[in-house]
């Protein structure tokens, strides 16, 4: 296997767009990509595209926008994992050998669609044992579940929100900057406790496109060419047991475990992370997931200031903070996450986050995140999970 690099990166700002269709939004972050990138659609060799609703074809109308050049189109459906999934395609199509130069893009156009979920399998579906498969029940689920075995609080878990809108302010690309204090969030209407509306995603339109190459190749486009040092997709394991109960916790481990184990870093080498904050709970419970705390110890690691921009408190919430301060707990991560604003703030256009989460850690890799760059960072870890099921896990190396 070669080694891989991305050499263009770019995401359109995140938001609605009734008068634009799906393959144009597309088209302009995989066009901005190749600028980025010193390229053109003359030296792409082929094009893989994530997007979950508009699927069919949806790369082929891309590439029609684009400049059609006749190479091959491959498209990717994988739930919320559709666009990250589509840049491992891209990424094991170069390392492979079979292209030199690839485009992988994300995209979606969801406008208000509502609530995610159906029903599944009648035999598992949990639709009358538990009450719901949507989303934010599912979520709603897993949280209480965390709160019953560990002893987290809402509150702990609405530090995450207050922490990803916060980030979001500087992020001109978010679907929504706006700030969001504690009593904001815990006041706002409860769409499945503990999460309230101001800890749920919103849904909207996006798009996001990076270009990969060979390392070697690399060289002929960038001085700063930021190394994929690994992928991992994973989906749930065989279990005999708990079958009507989504298991949100166990891809993302032993995706973890695949991707550090192949990059040859650990969570205390990470200096950021872009993880899949579907919900406040949902950023408290991968903290656990991806080891950048132990168990249980995902509340008292919002509340220490580590996952945030410095990793400190912004004075501004050092009051609201305060009560959930462990003095006695010491990070074994001081990971920024989320700096982009996650999915709370940033959005949730379901084929394209995967390829934005990449794009965000390329920028902050390169020193182009604005008032918002993690100071420093050289290594970076993007993370996504799809029900049902599919987690995928990118690390990213300067």
């Amino acid at each position: 296997m070669r080694e891989v690099a991305i050499v263009g990166a770019s995401m359109i700002k995140f938001g609605r767009y009734p008068d634009r269709d799906v393959a144009q939004l597309a088209a302009q972050a995989g066009l901005e990509a190749l600028k980025d990138a010193g390229a053109g659609m003359k030296d792409v060799e082929a094009l893989y595209s994530g997007n979950l609703y508009q699927t069919s074809g949806s790369g082929q109308r891309i590439l029609q926008q684009m400049g059609q050049t006749g190479i091959p189109v491959v498209n990717v459906a994988n739930a919320c994992a559709t666009g990250s999934t589509a840049f491992r395609e891209a990424y094991f199509a170069v390392a492979s050998g079979a292209y030199d130069m690839v485009i992988a893009l994300g995209s979606e156009q969801m406008g208000k669609q509502g609530l995610l979920g159906s029903r599944g399998d009648p035999a598992t579906s949990l639709e009358g044992r538990v009450g719901s498969y949507m989303m934010p029940a599912v979520f709603g689920m897993a949280g209480m579940e965390h709160m019953r075995t560990h002893g987290t609080s809402q509150e702990q878990f609405a530090l995450a929100s207050v922490k990803n809108h916060y980030h979001s302010t500087a992020n001109p690309l978010a679907q929504y900057q706006k700030e969001s204090p504690l009593d904001e969030v815990l006041n706002s209407r409860v769409i499945a406790y503990p999460n309230t509306l101001l800890m749920c995603c919103p849904t909207g339109d996006g798009a996001a496109a990076t270009v990969i190459c060979s390392a070697e190749k690399a060289r002929q486009f960038t001085t700063q060419p930021i190394k994929v040092a690994a992928s991992a997709l994973t989906s749930d394991p065989f279990s005999d047991r708990d079958l009507t109960l989504p298991d949100i916790n166990t891809l993302t481990r032993n995706a973890a475990d695949i991707a550090y184990e192949t990059a040859g870093v650990g969570p205390e080498d990470l200096d950021q992370v872009e993880l899949h904050d579907c919900f406040a709970t949902a950023e408290l419970l991968h903290y656990e997931n991806l080891g950048l705390c132990g168990d249980g110890e995902a509340g008292a690691h919002v509340a220490s200031g580590a996952p945030w921009i410095g990793n400190k408190i912004p004075t501004k919430y050092e009051e609201d903070v305060a009560p959930y301060v462990d003095k006695s707990y010491s990070p074994k991560s001081k990971a920024v996450v989320n700096a982009s604003g996650g999915l709370l703030s940033k959005g949730h256009p379901l084929g394209a986050t995967g390829v934005a989460n990449i794009a965000e850690i390329v920028f902050h890799l390169r020193g182009q995140a604005g008032d918002r760059q993690v100071e420093n960072s050289k290594v970076g870890l993007a993370h996504v999970i799809g029900l049902c099921s599919a987690c995928t896990i990118h690390v990213l190396q300067k």
